[in-house]
């Protein structure tokens, strides 16, 4: 009588099924990013009104622009902070000069955040220096 040693795969099989439970559970829970909206259509920006509009301009040269009122940069976040404490529309337009570094762009939006701006949108405009 010869019998052969087979090994038992039950086991290993019990083990796979549960990490790969704990993966698809998991696995969206570890996901990051940034929530992004879809710009709007001019039909429904017209209709909303441009009045309430807050549009900050990053110049190369370390001001700001917040709706064509320059400020200086160390400046501008006390006062996109004042402008906000009124508004229920906490939404910025952020736009910059095409030489001006994303870096810079990160650090501007990071404090806009700051101030308590709850809604970023970028422009996607190539501003050269002498345009504005």
């Amino acid at each position: 009588m010869s019998s052969k040693a087979e090994p038992n795969v039950v086991p290993l099989c019990d083990v796979l099924l549960v990490l790969l439970i704990i993966f698809m559970i998991i696995t969206p829970m570890i996901q990051k990013g940034i929530d992004v909206r879809l710009p709007e259509t001019a039909a429904e920006t017209t209709s909303g009104g441009s009045s309430n509009v807050i549009v900050v301009t990053l110049k190369p040269d370390n001001t700001v622009l917040i709706n064509q009122e320059q400020i200086d940069y160390s400046l501008a976040q006390d006062r996109i902070r004042s402008l906000y404490s009124t508004r229920q529309d906490k939404t910025v337009f952020v736009r910059a000069y095409a030489n001006v570094s994303y870096n810079r762009v990160v650090e501007l939006i990071d404090m806009l955040r700051g101030a308590g701006c709850e809604v970023l949108a970028l422009v996607p405009e190539y501003i050269e220096e002498d345009t504005i």
